[in-house]
């Protein structure tokens, strides 16, 4: 197969965005298929020049057909290295009292490891003047400032079990207003069964009354609807998982499917909770790393559930893909919801329904195409109850915001503003709805990788399916990271791949498998690990498990092969074909069989195959809006 020009190539990318880039180099041989899910989604101003796109598609594949160069040890070294504290310690001086406000560690410089760190240079730049340690407050510590502005990982001494702790003695406090708390347990749909779920009572402790649990399943905007009623499936799913985890007796209030990042059935869960719970006591957001906790915190933070002066007054938690993030309890106070109130709420959702997407303002339209582009299910959050400002007049100095969540740090000499506080009487009586850390999953692949290695793994934009057809003696690769084996079958079967639309798919023969694993999983072809022969000395091996499964459809998936957290297959067979596969993982993760599959009908999300070729072209599905009128356009 000759290779293609890189203008050509960029013409097809352009022409097909949704298809898969299919790859035959001198590397492999030509029953080796390598499809590689380019990242199609431009930025802002790649969409506003056309010109500059091209190039930038064309440099893009002229990079991928030159010949890859191998990267210098040293440097692939410091790239996966997890950042050291920057800035001097001062022993000296003792903890703040102060909680970051971006993750809820207590703010110190007395130890570079510890959480909470900020250099002393700053620490004491703040806190030296008049309103001494009171200066910290919205500052927040170095480990958030470099998740927040570079994705990096600051390497700290805090061992898993902490976090477990914090959540167990935030749940074990004594009764504030005379009952138990509200549990709201977020878990993340891609992850059913979720490994956290039966750990739940145990957390919880024999002699602590509770007043209700309330399952939240997140990030529903990821998965495309491969069937009508595929939220009632996935409902169903998170029921099950529920009973699984023994919880049928505890007082479950109800389960609800959200996307906390798009804002898809928040505004559901506001009003359920408002309906239900009212303002009768606190509220424990509980669940496992990664489930998204602190974005459902932000998002309820911005919504009608919290006090209309709180945004100003409470910071948002820091939001990223490294497992961990929150280390200590952050919260808003919850809103009063009177009967005034919600009848004030119920109109302003009546209203906004009736709207039309023409009917948006221009800043509200841009801000729906970006939802759209990055999830299936959209929904729009606004607020009922506005603070009124006392001036609309502000004196905007950016030097003030040195050392925010949203700003580089750098000292500022300029005196800062007295920072906006609740008053005593303002929250004596309030009910708080608290951000607790995530619970650390066992046998999980993201904890064996590096926070490089976990932006590729987890997925941030719509997972568009990749299905393939095989015959028996066909092996598919995901990444390094887990492996599918065709043993035995009388026919073709289906394999649809739900995984991060960065993770590369490779497809080989029984006979060559080993082989390819061997030479390439620590390279650009299988791409996650990366770093080379030394990364892979540190990475456990792949171990298997033999999986038997009888077919029920040309259109219906059978089960789902779950590789822990890098994704899953869904095989689809014809009915009563019996298979024996073989399904790989790195050693001391979890390798789930589905069953029944998560999304059924996915192998019929597909394009014309691909001539000669195990491939489908890809299809994505359209967005929907969730609260907004329909045209009768898509």
């Amino acid at each position: 197969m000759h290779r293609l020009a890189p203008a050509l190539l960029a013409r097809l990318a352009r022409a097909r965005p949704w298809a898969p880039v299919l790859r035959r180099g001198a590397a492999v041989s030509d029953e080796e298929e390598r499809f590689v899910f380019p990242e199609y989604e431009p930025s802002e101003a790649v969409a506003a020049a056309p010109a500059a796109a091209a190039a930038a598609a064309a440099a893009a594949a002229a990079a991928a057909a030159a010949p890859r160069r191998e990267r210098k040890p040293g440097r692939e070294r410091r790239e996966r290295a997890p950042v050291a504290a920057a800035g001097r310690p001062d022993p000296s001086v003792p903890p703040s009292g102060v909680s970051c406000s971006g993750c809820g560690a207590e703010l110190q410089c007395r130890d570079g490891a510890a959480p909470g760190f900020v250099p002393a240079e700053k620490y004491h730049s703040l806190s030296e003047g008049p309103a001494g340690a009171a200066g910290l407050r919205g500052a927040v510590c170095q480990r958030c400032w470099l998740l927040a502005h570079h994705g990096r990982a600051l390497r700290l001494q805090l061992p898993p079990e902490q976090h477990r702790l914090v959540v167990t003695a935030a749940l074990r406090r004594p009764l504030r207003h005379g009952r138990g708390p509200l549990l709201l347990y977020l878990l993340d749909v891609l992850e059913l069964p979720d490994p956290v779920l039966p750990q739940l009572l145990g957390l919880l402790g024999p002699d602590v009354p509770t007043a209700g649990l309330l399952v939240v399943g997140n990030k529903v905007d990821l998965l495309p609807a491969d069937a009508p009623g595929h939220l009632g499936r996935l409902r169903q799913q998170v029921a099950a998982a529920c009973d699984q985890a023994g919880l049928r007796g505890a007082p479950l209030v109800d389960i609800r499917l959200v996307s906390a990042k798009t804002g898809f059935g928040l505004e559901g869960l506001v009003s359920r909770l408002q309906r239900s719970w009212r303002c009768a006591g606190d509220v424990y957001l509980l669940g496992a790393t990664n489930s998204g906790k602190s974005t459902l915190f932000n998002a309820l933070l911005r919504s009608d559930y919290c006090k209309s002066r709180a945004p100003d007054a409470v910071d948002r938690a820091t939001v990223s893909p490294w497992p961990g993030t929150t280390l200590n309890l952050l919260k808003f106070p919850i809103i009063n919801p009177t009967c005034d109130r919600i009848f004030r709420r119920q109109e302003r959702l009546k209203e906004e329904a009736t709207k039309t997407e023409d009917e948006l303002s221009s800043e509200e339209k841009k801000y729906l195409n970006h939802l759209k582009k990055q999830g299936y299910l959209v929904g729009r959050v606004g607020r009922t109850f506005q603070r009124q400002k006392s001036s609309p007049v502000v004196d905007f100095d950016p030097d003030m915001l040195s050392y925010s969540i949203d700003e580089d740090p750098r000292h500022s000499p300029r005196k800062q503003e007295k920072r906006e506080e609740f008053t005593y009487n303002e929250v004596k009586d309030a009910r708080w709805c608290f951000d607790t850390p995530g619970i650390v999953k066992e046998n999980c692949v993201l904890n064996l990788l590096t926070e490089k290695e976990v932006k590729l793994v987890l997925p941030t934009h719509a997972i568009v399916p990749r299905t393939f057809i095989l015959k028996p003696g066909m092996v598919l690769f995901l990444a390094a990271l887990g492996r599918v084996d065709y043993l035995q079958g009388e026919k073709p079967a289906w394999f649809s791949v739900v995984a991060s639309n960065l993770l590369p798919v490779h497809i080989s023969t029984l006979s060559n498998a080993d082989a390819i694993y061997k030479k390439h999983a620590d390279q650009e072809l299988l791409k996650v690990p990366m770093g080379g022969e030394e990364r892979m000395k540190e990475f456990p091996p792949l171990v298997p498990q033999d999986i038997t499964l009888k077919g029920i459809g040309t259109t219906e998936a059978i089960a789902d092969i779950k590789l822990s957290s890098a994704g899953w297959v869904a095989v689809t067979a014809h009915a009563e074909e019996k298979l024996l596969l073989r399904a790989y993982t790195p050693k001391g993760t979890a390798l789930v069989v589905r069953e029944p599959p998560l999304l059924p009908y996915i192998s019929t999300i597909r394009g014309a195959r691909i001539t000669g070729t195990a491939a489908y072209r890809t299809k994505k599905p359209p967005s929907l809006v969730e609260n907004l009128k329909t045209t009768g356009r898509r």
